[in-house]
């Protein structure tokens, strides 16, 4: 009876949060599943095609250009961004003075407004006038067109984007700050220098850390949206034109909301099989105390 109504109490607890999980994620998912295999424009009643609008995903040229986009935005930014979060963390984790002030310097673009920040970046990659490119002519180089060139359009945004590393940051400083200090004083004794010191203790011992930066890093980037519409919205010539954007301008702009959702499970598909493939390819990762049952 006991343990009864300690189950009780922990439900009743938790029911805030189990009805906020039902009625604005479960259901919204249940019903835009149901939506993905219907034909609706907002306005009348929804008419069910059955997996018309999966097969049409597979036909459909610009849906095909925004999935690999994504995905070479994904493949370029995860890497960069945590090696960047990384190599601040272990700068910033040495304690001098100065270096409270730098983590919140580097950890401020993540809570502001992303529309302004694009907006300003939108400013400075302007080929004419533009910040970056008036730097460049400073020492003599003709900067290139970055987000009015097709060719540069997608590096921009890569670009732009590496100034997010405040939360992976934060999360390295934390996991840099429990590994034992006396392994690096043996590893010094011994004669280890300072590569072989990050390569045999700081990378094994942050491991799961940059494990699951990885995995967040990656939902993120499948999941990029802001920067891109604020600043080329897809353009030139579709070449920044991603998944979650062409999602949006398909059921807000056009009025098809069944194909819309059809590409949003898509893509909720696309990072599930992404995260699963992370996993199982964790062998690298080291966890303290666990023996490896391979």
């Amino acid at each position: 009876m006991n343990k009864r109504r300690q189950w009780l109490e922990g439900y009743a607890f938790i029911s805030p949060w189990l009805i906020g999980l039902f009625v604005f994620t479960l259901a919204p998912m249940i019903y835009s599943l149901y939506i993905s295999l219907t034909e609706w424009d907002f306005i009348g009643e929804p008419t069910f095609v059955g997996l018309e609008n999966y097969a049409n995903i597979f036909r459909d040229d610009l849906a095909i250009q925004s999935l690999w986009n994504t995905l070479y935005y994904t493949v370029f930014s995860v890497p960069l961004r945590l090696a960047l979060a990384l190599t601040v963390a272990i700068i910033l984790s040495k304690p001098y003075r100065g270096a409270k002030g730098m983590r919140i310097l580097f950890y401020l673009p993540g809570i502001i407004s992303g529309v302004a920040v694009a907006a300003v970046w939108t400013r400075m990659f302007d080929p004419f006038y533009g910040g970056i490119n008036d730097i460049l002519r400073w020492f003599g180089i003709t900067g290139p067109g970055w987000i009015n060139d097709v060719h540069w359009a997608m590096p921009s945004i890569i670009l732009m984007n590496l100034m997010y590393i405040g939360t992976p940051m934060v999360v390295f400083i934390a996991g840099l700050k429990d590994i034992p200090q006396q392994l690096y004083e043996v590893a010094t004794l011994d004669g280890a220098n300072a590569w072989q010191r990050f390569r045999s203790i700081t990378f094994p011992m942050l491991s799961p850390i940059l494990f699951f930066n990885l995995i967040m890093q990656i939902i993120q980037s499948f999941q990029v949206f802001t920067n891109v519409y604020v600043m080329t919205n897809g353009g030139p010539a579709n070449a920044t034109s991603v998944i979650v954007l062409y999602l949006y301008q398909t059921a807000f702009q056009y009025l098809r909301m069944g194909y819309g959702s059809a590409l949003a499970w898509v893509l909720f598909l696309i990072i599930l099989v992404m995260t699963l493939v992370v996993f199982r390819t964790s062998g690298w990762v080291y966890f303290e105390g666990k023996e490896d049952s391979r």
